[in-house]
């Protein structure tokens, strides 16, 4: 077993880290203050590639594999969590999607825009009365006269009300018993999108809750075999869930990163607070559990990457580095002290866009029940 990166993660890793803390870094709080879309920064991560790392170069990706692609959103998430899930939630989501499912003509039209970050995909498959239960889709879509005819409404959706988006893929009911998935061009006549919501983290991440009146699209829209949006979107899910798990693991190094610098410079009793066991402690607990967070997400990608099953890897790596980066931020912000709860300290920005780990993306029970699925119980 070899648990070294190649070369390409390795330059990966550089460069992301080197751009987080250059470009994200110095604007991260300003951007969450002001709850702003960062435009500049999407349009330079296009540029490095990061918008479509896993898309083949024909259609305008860079080609990379999984195990880069997780490596560059932990860098991201190490810094900002907003930065990170708006490229983890456009490529593995939005994009991937499209170009798993579509067919020639519907790569050759969307792709190309999105590989290169210069316009956003979303996906819609939450519902106001379908979140867990994904199932339970209400969304319709009658085909009528060569168009799709959809009604319904989504909620919690990431990229689809910006100034670049392009479109939403969504789930809807297609006939009884039968879900299928359609892509929803922005500006498409009956199709709304809210103002944006007000969270409580991720506030310079774009989330809309979409309605659909009697909204037309073309029938060639349909993305794969109709019927199959339940199976496809479950198999999307398992790829979405490896990013969102090495978010975590990104989110923990960062609360790391900040309580070591901390330890080292605060001084207490005539000493730096790091010479003390209780917060050695802590520090070494956390630096363990990271290492063990980040082999699960790197075998799980690896896993994918050999085109194995990969289901059972994802799903407990995205509830291990969930609960994980909860231990860790809160460690991390004990170890402030009081000034891990003042707003200008990073730690308490981290600490807030950790929770949504636990729910987004299949919450922590869901992922025990896919994983005791997989163990057959």
């Amino acid at each position: 077993m070899n648990f070294d990166l190649g070369q390409e993660q390795e330059l990966v890793r550089s460069t992301v880290r080197d751009f987080a803390e250059q470009r994200v870094a110095p604007v991260a709080e300003e951007l969450d203050r002001e709850s702003r879309f960062p435009y500049d920064l999407v349009a330079e991560l296009g540029e490095l590639g990061l918008m479509g790392m896993t898309i083949p170069e024909e259609y305008g990706g860079a080609g990379s594999d999984t195990l880069s692609y997780a490596i560059a959103v932990e860098e991201l998430t190490r810094i900002d969590s907003s930065v990170a899930i708006t490229v983890a939630a456009h490529h593995s989501l939005g994009t991937l999607p499209i170009y798993y499912f579509g067919n020639e003509e519907q790569k050759q039209q969307w792709l190309p825009e999105l590989a290169s970050g210069k316009r956003l995909a979303a996906f819609g498959l939450t519902e106001p009365g379908a979140g867990s239960d994904a199932g339970a889709t209400r969304t319709t879509a009658e085909l009528r006269a060569g168009s799709w005819t959809i009604n319904g409404a989504k909620i919690f959706i990431t990229n689809a009300g910006t100034d670049i988006s392009a479109c939403v893929t969504i789930t809807a009911r297609t006939g009884d018993g039968e879900i299928s998935n359609i892509i929803v061009p922005n500006g498409a006549p009956g199709y709304e999108v809210s103002q944006p919501m007000h969270k409580m983290v991720w506030h310079a991440s774009d989330t809309r809750e979409l309605s659909f009146r009697d909204c037309a699209v073309p029938e060639a829209n349909l993305l794969g075999a109709r019927g199959n949006g339940f199976h496809q979107f479950l198999e999307i899910l398992d790829g979405g869930r490896i990013s969102v798990a090495a978010m975590g693991v990104g989110i923990a190094q960062g609360a790391y990163d900040l309580a070591y610098a901390y330890a080292s410079e605060r001084r207490q009793f005539g000493k730096p607070i790091s010479k003390f066991q209780a917060v050695q402690f802590k520090l070494a607990d956390i630096a363990t559990e990271i290492e063990a967070g980040r082999a699960l997400v790197y075998r799980a990608a690896w896993l994918k990457d050999q085109g194995r099953p990969f289901g059972l890897a994802a799903a407990q790596a995205k509830l291990y580095t969930g609960e994980l980066s909860n231990r860790a931020v809160n460690w991390a912000l004990q170890i402030h002290g009081g000034y891990g709860y003042m707003a200008e300290y990073a730690i308490s920005r981290l600490f807030r866009d950790q929770k949504i780990l636990e729910i987004g993306e299949g919450t922590n029970e869901v992922q025990r029940m896919v994983i005791a699925r997989h163990l057959g119980l």
